[in-house]
This record gives structure tokens, C-alpha cells and sequence, in this order.
């Protein structure tokens, strides 16, 4: 296994960073997601999600604990505010120590009327800039209470940014917050306005973190439909439709953005959508770029 502070040390030395979603695991058998992770290449973590959509899946932590032992790289299990009280909270976060675990993205969590099970309650006993604080506590070997506990955790806490937002500035201090809260780096939402990008990054420099930004392919104009009517601060512009309406896949699409916005990231979060193969040829692409740039300087 890489060691477990592998991508708090790329994050401190400004490496160019790859993560990918490998999604939550539906049910009990997780071989499949096994075989399909260990064809992924150059990769530096995965992120396990957390009940996405508050549909049923395998409990996140378990299964990153579980790809991450096997597979022997870095995982990100989503951890919401959804599902658990504060006491809860304090010990799926031991726990998930325990398990090897050194990463955890930070996030509010889809609300139970978004699922199949509506007697379904959700606790929200916090918010995701108080569960960043939690984190952030735990790791300076204290509890909720500022009461030392036995040992500390050493999380590298990642949180969510949306570059498309339609309050820029708000969403700034949302981000500035988040780091006041103890975040350390960010995974973003999916870009298509470039325009919008630009500005949001612009605006993010100065807040000194690390920011992957996201990367999803557009693998079909439903797709897009689908971006545009349910994804908020999601938007593919019309000049991507028209470019997708006259044949343009949507890697290519995906490679000339990254190509326009790569000087101003610290990595890209490719929603793959389980699509190895593309997922592989993004990172592949990426990776010519900084060798470019290297061969520059």
C-alpha cells in the first residue's frame, strides 16, 4: 500500500493532481468495482460516494477502506451531513482512521426526498462548514467538546466549490469559509464556460489552495439536457451543444478545456461516469501537457 499521507505530500509539493469518482457500490458485490478500478492509470485517489441521490449504496468509508487495501491507492470517501448525528459523526471518524483512511470529502448530502425512501429521515445535526470543523478538531486530537481523545486523526479534508455558481462572489466566501473551517484542498463541479471558469479562478487564487477542477465528458446531448435541467451551477454552453450537434465528441471537448484552463489548476476531478478508457486517455492528455510545459521552463 502507498503510504498514507501520499496525497497530502503532492498537495504540499504542487503536484499536478488526477481524482476520479468511482461512484458508490450498489449492494454487496464489490468485486466489479474492484476489476474496474485496477485498469485506471495514473491516478493519484478515487472518491467513494456517500448514498449519492439518497439512494441505498454501500456505506462510502467501508468500501474506500476496502478499494484502498486492495488496490493500494489513495481514496476519498464522501462523508455527508445527511445520515449521522454529532456523536455518530465523531466515531465513523475514528473508525474510518482506523480503517487507513486519510482523506474525506466534506459535503451537505442529497436530502432523502430525492430518494426511493421517503420514511427516510435525514439528521443534518451540522452543516458541511461545521463537519470541516469537526474534521479539522479531530485531527488536533480533540472531540466536539475540545476534549482531547486518545491518539488524533490526520485527515487531509477535501471540499466542494462550484465554479459555475451564479453568485460568483458568494461563492468565494462560501470557499474561504470552508478553508476557515479547516479545508485543505477542493474538488470542483463540471465546467463548460470557459468565460465563467477563468472568473472563478481568477477570483480563487487568492484564496491559496489547491483546486481540482471538474472534468465530465459529454457523452451524448441527453447528457447535456440533463446538465442544464438538473444540475445547479451546471451548465454546458450553447456554443458546446452546437459544437456536439456538428459531431464533436465530447473527450475532445473535454481536453480542449482543460488545455485552456491548465495553467490556473492544481488537478482535475474527471467524473468519468465509470468510463475507464476515457477516463485513462484525459489523464493520458494532461500528462502531455505538463510534460510540455516542463520542457518550456
Amino acid at each position: 500500500m502507498k503510504n498514507v499521507i501520499e496525497l497530502k505530500r503532492k498537495l504540499d509539493n504542487g503536484d499536478f493532481i488526477f481524482t476520479t469518482e468511482l461512484g458508490a457500490i450498489n449492494g454487496t458485490l464489490i468485486e466489479d468495482s474492484l476489476t474496474k478500478a485496477k485498469d485506471y492509470i495514473g491516478l493519484d485517489a478515487i472518491n467513494v460516494h456517500d448514498c449519492p441521490n439518497a439512494n441505498l449504496r454501500m456505506n462510502s468509508v467501508m468500501a474506500a477502506s476496502i478499494l484502498k487495501r486492495e488496490l493500494g491507492i489513495e481514496t476519498i470517501p464522501h462523508f455527508t451531513c445527511r445520515d449521522r448525528s454529532l456523536l455518530g459523526t465523531q466515531a465513523d471518524l475514528l473508525g474510518a482512521h482506523a480503517l487507513g483512511i486519510r482523506s474525506i470529502l466534506a459535503t451537505t448530502g442529497d436530502a432523502p426526498q430525492h430518494g426511493p425512501y421517503h420514511g427516510s429521515k435525514a439528521v443534518y445535526n451540522y452543516n458541511s462548514y461545521e463537519l470541516i470543523k469537526l474534521i479539522d478538531t479531530m485531527n488536533s486530537g480533540k472531540d466536539a467538546n475540545e476534549v482531547d481523545i486518545k491518539g488524533s486523526t490526520n485527515f487531509v479534508i477535501a471540499a466542494t466549490a462550484t465554479p459555475g455558481a451564479t453568485n460568483m462572489t458568494v461563492e468565494i466566501e462560501r470557499m474561504k469559509k470552508k478553508i476557515e473551517m479547516g479545508a485543505d484542498f477542493f474538488q470542483t463541479q463540471p465546467v463548460y464556460d470557459l468565460v465563467k471558469a477563468r472568473e472563478f479562478l481568477k477570483e480563487a487564487k487568492v484564496l491559496d489552495k489547491p483546486i481540482l477542477l471538474g472534468i465530465m465528458p459529454l457523452i451524448s446531448l441527453n447528457l447535456v439536457k440533463f446538465i442544464n435541467n438538473k444540475m445547479p451551477g451546471v451548465t454546458v454552453t450553447d456554443d458546446i451543444i452546437n459544437q456536439m450537434e456538428d459531431g464533436k465528441k465530447g473527450l475532445e471537448i473535454a481536453c480542449e478545456l482543460i488545455s485552456e484552463l491548465f495553467e490556473d489548476i492544481s488537478g482535475i476531478h474527471i467524473y468519468g461516469m465509470g468510463d475507464v478508457q476515457t477516463t485513462n486517455k484525459i489523464i493520458e492528455f494532461t500528462k502531455s501537457l505538463n510534460l510540455k510545459r516542463r520542457h518550456v521552463i
